[in-house]
């Protein structure tokens, strides 16, 4: 009887705390704060297969042969009829490109069966987990090659699925003895998850080849040799207010001799040095072997994306430090020369006339036109005194020639702890515009730390809210399988707590941006993709909520007088004045619904429908798969606002934005 008792009791107190009311008040009348432009960003790093094999759309995995052991990607295919042979030559000459292979094919016996057949001899590249194609599409294939005066020799050119089947084809044959691009055009007929690329060698004599190349003909703004057209157009749906590239601890490279030098990666695409990605080799439970940077996505084409997409390009370079979790290695102090040079330089490259060397080469690149740089980070997550006595070299040398750009410095990879406090008390003495913060922690910390910057120091530099990401406990089987509800509804609440300190916090961005199902090495991740879709997380709609009502003036709402972020219920509000819109979101981290009254003060309603925006589930275990694309994601309606009061219930575990026309004033 006792314990019927007491169920009944629980479920009186969950249906009157489902229908409590809390009152809270919004006050349009003042601008408590701009908004920057650059609020919300996306932060690119090459982690997960994310420039090679994902959003650079190139098809072929070591299309130049230059991977130390050259033949890794590529599979030579002879039966016992073909006595040719394929050998890598390496020119040794000092070139970035030094490498290609010699196919030769003696092809003199007949099959027994068949006087005319003769025996076969193919080449076939696995791509990046193997290479997507789209039935009904096109693909562009090229390749340098030159042959001897007396061969005479063939290309069979197939893309074929992961039976074998050959899906399309085509021929490129007349080659001479000079090196020279050949291209071709490819059309399937299906579709293929996980298919191939063929290529058959037929007749007599010898072949060299070399930058070997698949790209889809449909890359973003129609770019030939460009980006994966629908990861691209995931990035640029989030309207980013600025780009940061190319990481992250890519920057840094395990040791000095492999960090990111930008030099490497711009002027002619097959002239760029690779390198082996330091995610090679970082993790053993997630083995690369085969992760290479071929850097056809460069500093050029990474500032050509933000343009694209309307974005602030923010590039982070090395601070003459490699990663401080693997060697530690640092440059004297009396060596630091060139890395600086190398910072003072890009900005000669993103910003110069075309009468400066490095203005030249972007305007012979194709973008005459500067970049308009305005930002450049300094070391992406070092720390202690080696950091900040190279930091300050950096910071003097830059702003004597650049007074204008803006630099960014970072407390390293901690929101808290020994190494952050002392980051701060270092960087109160210096003068970077933003301070980089980061948190990779569980949602418990993003509800405890939704206030965070409420009372931070306004005299000092602006916060880079640079990479930040709720981690759940576990070890999920799906890849996609750590951006569940929980995770992104933790972000959420304290973007609100972000927002309502935009006039200190402003930058911002989630952190890793994509991954490959296949091919994954850190999660969870904003975007994961495969080689034929894309698929975007509880995490992905949130920040896309956000950046996409990001408004331009945060205005005051509070309950009781005191900003809403306790008691499950967090809140922010802005106006944009371009669009003449109040934009209130408010997040519910309960199990329970809630109804709230919302007093709408200092401005005047319409009579045109507000809109809705809302992403809920009661499983916060909920998550997005690739099998499953958009099962947890926003639901849109349209409702009316008569008056300046009105309730507005917010389900269990749920993120509402509310969208409400205004009049002018």
């Amino acid at each position: 009887m006792r314990r019927i008792v007491f169920l009944i009791c629980v479920a009186v107190l969950i249906n009157s705390s489902s229908f409590s009311q809390r009152k809270l008040t919004v006050d349009a009348s003042k601008s408590i704060a701009t908004v920057q432009p650059t609020m919300w960003g996306v932060f690119f790093e090459d982690i997960n297969f994310a420039a090679d094999g994902g959003l650079y759309a190139e098809l072929v995995k070591n299309r130049s042969f230059e991977f130390p052991m050259p033949m890794m990607g590529w599979k030579m295919n002879r039966d016992k009829y073909e006595r040719g042979a394929i050998v890598i030559t390496n020119k040794m000459n000092g070139d970035v490109n030094s490498k290609f292979a010699t196919v030769t094919l003696h092809n003199a016996e007949a099959r027994p069966d068949d006087s005319v057949g003769r025996g076969n001899l193919s080449l076939s590249n696995e791509g990046f987990r193997g290479m997507g194609f789209h039935s009904g599409k096109q693909y562009d294939f090229s390749i340098i090659a030159k042959s001897s005066y007396s061969a005479s020799v063939t290309l069979k050119i197939q893309l074929v699925n992961s039976t074998g089947k050959v899906i399309g084809s085509t021929v490129i044959d007349k080659f001479t003895n000079m090196w020279k691009n050949y291209a071709a055009s490819i059309t399937t007929t299906d579709s293929a998850q996980k298919g191939k690329l063929n290529i058959v060698f037929e007749g007599e004599g010898a072949i060299d080849i070399d930058v070997v190349s698949l790209f889809p003909h449909d890359t973003w703004k129609g770019r030939s040799g460009g980006l994966r057209n629908d990861i691209a157009q995931m990035i640029a749906d989030l309207k980013p207010g600025f780009i940061r590239f190319p990481g992250g601890c890519i920057v840094e490279g395990r040791d000095i001799m492999n960090r990111y030098q930008w030099k490497t990666t711009v002027g002619k695409v097959n002239e760029r040095q690779l390198i082996m990605n330091r995610w090679n080799v970082e993790f053993r439970h997630r083995p690369a072997p085969d992760y290479y940077q071929s850097f056809g996505l460069g500093f050029y084409e990474y500032f050509q994306f933000a343009e694209d997409c309307g974005a602030e390009p923010l590039p982070i370079l090395n601070c003459g430090m490699a990663c401080q979790f693997n060697s530690g290695e640092v440059v004297a102090m009396e060596e630091l020369k060139p890395y600086i040079d190398d910072a003072l330089d890009l900005i000669e490259f993103a910003n110069g006339s075309i009468q400066t060397p490095w203005g030249k080469l972007r305007s012979d690149m194709g973008h005459p036109e500067p970049f308009n740089l305005k930002m450049i980070g300094v070391g992406n997550e070092q720390w202690e005194p080696q950091y900040f006595e190279r930091y300050k070299v950096f910071e003097k040398v830059i702003l004597a020639k650049y007074p204008d750009i803006k630099l960014v410095s970072g407390t390293g990879p901690s929101p808290d702890g020994t190494y952050f406090d002392y980051a701060w008390k270092e960087l109160k003495k210096l003068q970077p515009a933003f301070v980089d913060e980061h948190y990779y922690k569980p949602p418990s910390w993003f509800y405890n730390n939704i206030n965070r910057y409420d009372k931070y120091d306004r005299n000092g530099a602006k916060i880079f809210a640079g990479e930040y990401a709720a981690h759940i406990k576990g070890n999920p089987a799906d890849g996609e399988g750590m951006n569940v509800w929980e995770s992104a509804l933790a972000e959420a609440a304290f973007m609100t707590g972000l927002e309502r300190n935009a006039d200190l916090v402003q930058m911002a961005s989630y952190a890793p941006l994509l991954a490959h199902t296949d091919a994954w090495q850190w999660r969870p991740d904003l975007i994961w993709f495969d080689n034929l879709k894309v698929m975007a997380t509880p995490n992905y709609f949130v920040q896309k909520m956000f950046s996409n009502n990001k408004g331009t003036d945060v205005v005051s709402i509070t309950e009781n007088g005191n900003p809403v972020a306790a008691d499950s219920l967090y809140s922010s509000a802005v106006v944009d004045k371009q669009t003449n819109m109040l934009i209130i979101k408010m997040v519910n981290s309960s199990p329970l619904a809630q109804t709230v009254e919302l007093n709408l003060q200092g401005l005047k309603l319409t009579k045109v429908n507000a809109i809705l925006h809302q992403i809920a589930t009661a499983d916060l275990s909920a998550f997005n798969k690739l099998s499953e694309l958009d099962k947890l994601k926003p639901e849109e309606k349209a409702f009316p606002v008569k008056t300046s009061k009105f309730n507005q219930s917010l389900p269990s575990y749920s993120f509402t934005v509310l969208k409400i026309p205004l009049k002018d004033k």
